[in-house]
C-alpha cells in the first residue's frame, strides 16, 4: 500500500489538478466521545495549508469510521474529542493495517480524552508505547519552526503541552498532541476568541503535522 502514499507525496509537493486534489479525513469512533467536536477546525487548517504550503487539499474533508475500508483512501486522518474512545477488535486491526501501510493519524486531545485514547491505541499497537518526541524532531521543523516543541493554545490543568508519538519500525505513524488544544486554535475566531497569535501558532503547527505526514516522514 505504500506506493499509494508515494504517489500522494508527489501530488502534495508538485501540485495537483482539481480531480487529483488530496482529501484528508476526520476519524469517527465509538464509545460516546464527541469525535465531531471542532467542526470548523479542519476546513480552516486545509485553507491555511493551501495558502501557506502551496498544497492542493480538498476543502471538504471526509468523515471515516475506524473500521471502514474507506480509511485507506485517505493518507491523513485527524482524531479529536473530550471523552471515551472504544475500538472493536476489527476496528483496531483495520487502523493498524492503515498505519503500517503508510497512513498517518493525528490525535488531538480536546481535554478529557487522554485516558481513553491511550487504551484504544494500545489495542491497535500492543507492542508500542507513546513516547514524547524531542524538540528537535522533524515534525517541529517543517515549514515552521517550533524550537520549544508543541505550542500551548488553551490552559486546562496547568500542564505543559506535550507531543507524543507511536513509532513503528522506525517510522512515526501517529502523532498525539496533549494539553495543547491545537484543534481549538484552528476553529473560527468567533468560537473561542483566541488571540490572533495563538490561532496562528496552532495553524502553523497543524501545517507542520500535515507536511510531515506527506513529505517529512518520506525523507527522515
Amino acid at each position: 500500500m505504500k506506493y499509494i502514499y508515494s504517489l500522494l507525496v508527489i501530488l502534495f509537493v508538485s501540485g495537483a489538478t482539481q480531480a487529483q486534489k488530496i482529501q484528508i479525513g476526520l476519524l469517527k469512533y465509538n464509545g460516546g466521545g464527541d469525535w465531531y467536536s471542532n467542526p470548523t477546525a479542519l476546513p480552516n487548517l486545509i485553507s491555511f495549508c493551501n495558502r501557506q504550503l502551496g498544497t492542493s487539499l480538498q476543502r471538504d474533508y471526509a468523515t471515516v469510521e475506524v473500521g471502514s475500508p474507506e480509511l485507506f483512501n485517505l493518507p491523513f486522518v485527524h482524531m479529536t474529542g473530550h471523552g471515551n474512545v472504544v475500538f472493536s477488535d476489527a476496528e483496531a486491526e483495520n487502523l493498524r493495517m492503515y498505519l503500517i501501510g503508510g497512513g498517518f493519524l493525528h490525535i488531538d486531545d480536546n481535554y478529557g480524552m487522554d485516558p481513553y485514547v491511550r487504551v484504544a491505541m494500545k489495542k491497535v499497537f500492543p507492542e508500542l508505547e507513546f513516547i514524547e518526541l524531542p524538540f528537535d524532531h522533524p515534525i517541529y521543523h517543517q515549514k515552521f519552526s517550533f524550537p520549544n516543541g508543541l505550542p500551548k493554545i488553551h490552559e486546562h490543568d496547568n500542564k505543559p503541552a506535550q507531543g507524543f508519538g507511536l513509532i513503528y519500525e522506525g517510522e512515526l505513524v501517529c502523532f498525539y498532541s496533549y494539553e495543547s488544544d491545537l484543534g481549538d486554535g484552528w476553529e473560527d475566531e468567533s468560537v473561542h476568541n483566541d488571540p490572533p497569535e495563538k490561532r496562528l501558532e496552532s495553524l502553523r503547527m497543524g501545517a507542520n503535522i500535515l507536511q510531515y505526514s506527506f513529505v517529512g516522514k518520506a525523507v527522515n
